[in-house]
């Protein structure tokens, strides 16, 4: 185990390549399951999230080649099991992405309840409605077991815009008989990735992008050669630290239409951006500066589901919002331990006043010091490192699994940028 030991109060200035969408690169490996035929997935990020992904295919049965970086060769025309080994689900959320596509694939899914940040209520009943309304059944006493002699097309109408949800009712639909038609269905980028995926193997599915999706199932899937987009996350994050490190950067490998949300929150804070095709440039002279609501109310950065502003980056903003000058809110409405994470930042100088579990008003610019830190999730254990890099003096960050779980070479990628961090060994 290790720790990163920051030095901060130096401006970031260079190049880096956006890393593949974590959040696509999951889904569309529990997809590979949905075919006897060979899978090659490329841009796959190097992530700890993804390595569980792949030892879960294993477990299974599959066979897994890495081809080069970021290429993987998946093969499950050998699967011999439908039950997810318990240290591994306990490792990772995404493990539930399994359920759709073992279900259809074999008639059966054996998990235990999956792992994941701590990061407040996480609900799965989504899935198990979704699931049920195609003709699974489900057992929750125990491991949860997901079992179907066949599935047939739905009308389904989902309780909440959940992208895993989703992802595993489209995984399911498509080799389902009949018609699917998925309601308030989830729309991000990684959505529309792991769609276009199954559609390249010969899904077919309709309303792509949008909140209503129409699935014909189809016999068979075949194999494919597919690249997942961009990690929009990762972008954004970098975004954040280049501007508040008063800093430059170019990001190169961009979907720009995946920035149009990210650009009316990080605009709310005088933050701006330049892209020429691929490659994003945050420039020298930000003008940090809140930018209030007509009459001149404190404006809010709040998240809501695609194309809203994505929750993953509240806790980066709130970091960002310490360094502008002005006041403004951060409103975390999906998750109520989410930004409990502000105490430290409250510690090392912010200015935050935590209204309740999903509000905090943040006023700046503040001087920031370093400290010792723990990193409770993935985006959070980023905001940290953004803190770290702002603040004077030395801070040490502990529990760096957590960031690394959702950020590739991250230590390199700093470094590369001008950063003063380094890893340090941690005895037992």
């Amino acid at each position: 185990m290790h720790k990163y030991r920051i030095e901060g109060g130096i401006p970031i200035r260079g190049t880096i390549a956006a890393s593949g969408n974590k959040n696509a690169a999951l889904p569309c490996i529990a997809a590979a399951l949905l075919t006897e035929d060979v899978v090659i997935l490329r841009n796959i990020p190097e992530i700890e999230d993804t390595g569980v992904m792949l030892l879960i295919l294993q477990a299974l049965g599959a066979s897994v080649e890495k081809l080069g970086e970021h290429e993987w060769k998946i093969d499950t025309s050998s699967i011999h099991s439908s039950d997810i080994p318990a240290e591994l689900s306990k490792k990772i959320r995404a493990s539930i992405l399994f359920a759709g596509p073992l279900v259809a694939r074999t008639g059966k899914a054996v998990m235990p309840p999956p792992g994941g940040d701590v990061i407040g209520r996480r609900r799965v009943d989504t899935h198990f409605l979704a699931l049920e309304e195609l003709g699974a059944r489900i057992e929750v006493q125990g491991p949860f077991t997901f079992t179907a002699n066949k599935l047939v097309g739905a009308d389904i109408f989902l309780d909440e815009t959940s992208v895993t949800a989703t992802e595993n009712a489209v995984m399911a639909a498509v080799l389902a008989e009949g018609k699917t038609i998925i309601n308030n269905a989830a729309s991000e980028p990684h959505v529309q990735d792991l769609c276009n995926m199954l559609a390249s193997m010969g899904a077919k599915i309709s309303g792509i992008g949008s909140n209503i999706l129409t699935i014909e199932g189809v016999k068979k899937l075949h194999g494919t050669d597919f690249a997942i987009g961009p990690d929009f996350m990762e972008i954004g994050s970098y975004i954040g630290l280049a501007a508040a490190t008063k800093g430059s950067i170019t990001i190169t490998g961009v979907n720009p239409k995946d920035m149009r949300p990210l650009r009316v929150a990080f605009g709310k804070l005088g933050i701006r951006w330049t892209i020429e095709g691929d490659a994003l440039t945050v420039s020298l002279g930000q003008e940090m500066k809140v930018n209030s609501d007509l009459g001149g109310m404190i404006p809010k950065i709040d998240d809501s589901p695609w194309p809203g502003f994505p929750p993953d980056l509240t806790s980066i903003m709130t970091v960002v919002a310490t360094q502008v000058e002005g006041t403004v809110l951060i409103f975390e409405k999906m998750f109520e331990s989410r930004m409990f994470f502000v105490d430290k930042l409250i510690s090392m100088g912010a200015r935050i006043t935590l209204c309740d579990p999903h509000r905090a008003v943040v006023s700046g610019p503040c001087t920031l010091h370093g400290d010792k830190l723990v990193s409770p999730d993935v985006r959070a254990g980023m905001a940290m490192v953004i803190a770290a890099l702002i603040a004077h003096g030395e801070s040490e960050i502990s529990n760096v699994y957590q960031i690394e779980r959702g950020y590739e070479n991250l230590v390199e990628k700093l470094r590369s940028l001008g950063a003063r961090i380094e890893q340090v060994e941690i005895e037992d």
